[in-house]
């Protein structure tokens, strides 16, 4: 098993920046690829980013190329997603996840951090 707790959401103005932390524990050497995701308000959970945890290559949704970053620290089993330039259209709740096993889904989610940007 795999926990993962999220944290660094808030109210923020458009224009703003936000860091956002997903700290693992567990089995977290399971680890394959992390990653975040966002479920705007009425709409489904969509990818925003993923690195693999090993060699750190990314992966971003083109909605966010440019403006968000994310980057992990192996010592801490933690990631961060570094979100600059927010739009409206940002505001969700993000929530990291485990993919343990590259041939399938992710399958260890946190409890999700609400982002909300105010135009």
């Amino acid at each position: 098993q795999v926990q993962l707790v999220e944290s660094g959401g808030g109210l923020v103005q458009a224009g703003g920046s936000l860091r956002l932390s997903c700290a693992a524990s567990g089995r977290t050497f399971s680890t394959w690829r992390m990653g975040w995701f966002r479920q705007p308000p009425g709409n489904e959970r969509e990818f925003v980013a993923s690195i693999r945890w090993s060699g750190g290559s990314t992966s971003y949704a083109d909605s966010v190329k440019g403006r968000f970053t994310i980057s992990r620290d192996n010592a801490k089993n933690t990631v961060y997603l570094q979100m600059n330039s927010l739009k409206s259209e940002d505001t969700a709740v993000y929530y990291c996840a485990v993919q343990g096993d590259p041939a399938r889904p992710y399958n260890y989610w946190g409890q999700g951090t609400q982002v909300t940007v105010s135009s």
